[in-house]
């Protein structure tokens, strides 16, 4: 009923949206006179607001059109590598002839995965971090698709699956590439890894870095990590999952819905996003355009928002953050257990920080004690000063410290010549 209750209640306001958008469009209009006046200006701020608040945020474009590589530009193309039916996976492939004269070289950048998370935003949310990588890699990413897009018919999608997605993503770069989970997917990915290795599986990455990411909740706990460990399985079974209504394709899917997640991230920083719109509106009062164009680039992201699966958000709450069965090394991949004492040839990478308070410091290292088969010239851990979980992945300490980091680590264990090919069966 919720859900419905949402829709409902979208389309009831959808009047008074397209009333304060002309109402905006009339206060600022040159052919008004009070346009520039004190009311003019507020009357016409106010009404943006109230637009900009109770409008629908479509997914957002990736909008990558170039980098630059050793000062010169280069073309990129956002092209689809392979379709599924909860996920697409990216590349930003870029133009072969600019980049070979930006370069000078004709060695190719390491191919690099990057697992974008699946708990609430779109894979869009990690452009900044893609555009810090492109000028030295061949960049691939997960694409999650919003589960009330995906028909019935096309079947659950859960925390296994979302394993067996990545490693039939690795399978599709087609060479030994090397692969960064942000957030979320570390556990996944970490999963994936492991089973690869498992199978002596010839694409299985190179490097692995995991950034932010919850391998075991229980160190340093955050607000998050608690509340999930308070409350009994079937209270998110009760209170977090509804069905989705029509007319969307996946009507009568069971799904945790984006606009239920927004609201859980609203609510953690309710006093920092209502200062935000305060000052978006004295900015347009002012008339400061370029501090309104930043207020509504990062809101237009922040606020598009995507539903999970019932299976995959359920399955990680128990698995991830109420049971820990892959730090307890319980953790069950279609029927076997993960093990990533398996992990011998994967260069592991851990990355956290200082102020996160998604996940706290050493929910990230863990990997390292799983991965007991793994030597310490293939192992790094870096704890970012002065940065939160945003600023993990993002922004300017990711550019200027973060990035040049990882890329050091890809570089030094980029050797696919390493990997010896399975012999043919005769």
């Amino acid at each position: 009923m919720l859900y419905s209750a949402h829709e409902l209640s979208y389309q009831m306001l959808a009047p008074a949206r397209y009333a304060a958008g002309i109402g905006a469009k009339f206060w600022r209009s040159p052919l008004n006179p009070m346009a520039e006046s004190w009311l003019g200006r507020t009357s016409a701020a106010a009404l943006d607001v109230f637009e900009n608040a109770t409008r629908r945020y479509p997914k957002p474009e990736w909008d990558l059109r170039e980098t630059v590589v050793n000062g010169s530009t280069v073309p990129v193309l956002t092209e689809l590598a392979l379709s599924k039916p909860f996920g697409d996976l990216l590349r930003f492939r870029r133009n072969p002839t600019a980049l070979a004269a930006a370069k000078k070289s004709a060695t190719p950048d390491p191919k690099v995965l990057i697992v974008a998370p699946l708990s609430g935003h779109y894979s869009t949310l990690l452009r900044g971090t893609v555009e810090a990588m492109l000028p030295g890699h061949d960049v691939y990413i997960t694409d999650w698709r919003n589960a009330r897009m995906v028909p019935l018919s096309e079947g659950r999608f859960d925390l296994n699956d979302y394993i067996d997605y990545l490693i039939e993503f690795l399978h599709a770069i087609g060479e030994p590439a090397h692969a960064m989970a942000v957030c979320q997917p570390g556990p996944a990915l970490l999963s994936a890894t492991a089973v690869m290795a498992a199978n002596d599986d010839y694409l299985r990455p190179l490097t692995i870095t995991i950034m932010g990411s919850p391998i075991d909740a229980r160190r340093s706990p955050t607000v998050p990590n608690v509340l999930a460990q308070e409350r009994p399985f079937d209270w998110f079974e009760r209170n977090m999952i509804y069905t989705v209504p029509a007319p969307y394709p996946g009507v009568m899917r069971r799904v945790y819905p984006g606009f239920v997640q927004l609201y859980s991230f609203l609510s953690m920083n309710q006093d920092r996003h209502t200062n935000a719109h305060y000052e978006y509106f004295l900015d347009l009062v002012k008339g400061d355009g370029d501090s309104a164009d930043k207020h509504r680039a990062f809101y237009d992201e922040y606020l598009s928002v995507l539903d999970l699966t019932e299976e995959f958000y359920l399955q990680t709450i128990r698995e991830v953050f109420q049971e820990h069965t892959l730090a307890e090394g319980k953790f069950m991949h279609r029927g076997v257990r993960v093990d990533p004492g398996a992990i011998r040839d994967v260069g592991l990478m851990t990355v956290e920080g200082e102020n996160d308070d998604i996940s706290g410091i050493g929910q990230t290292q863990a990997a390292h004690d799983l991965c007991v088969n793994l030597d310490e010239s293939m192992r790094i851990d870096h704890v970012q000063p002065g940065v939160g979980h945003y600023g993990v992945f993002n922004g300017s300490r990711w550019r200027t410290e973060i990035q040049p980091k990882i890329a050091g680590f890809i570089r030094t264990h980029h050797k696919p010549e390493t990997r010896v090919l399975p012999v043919a069966a005769e």
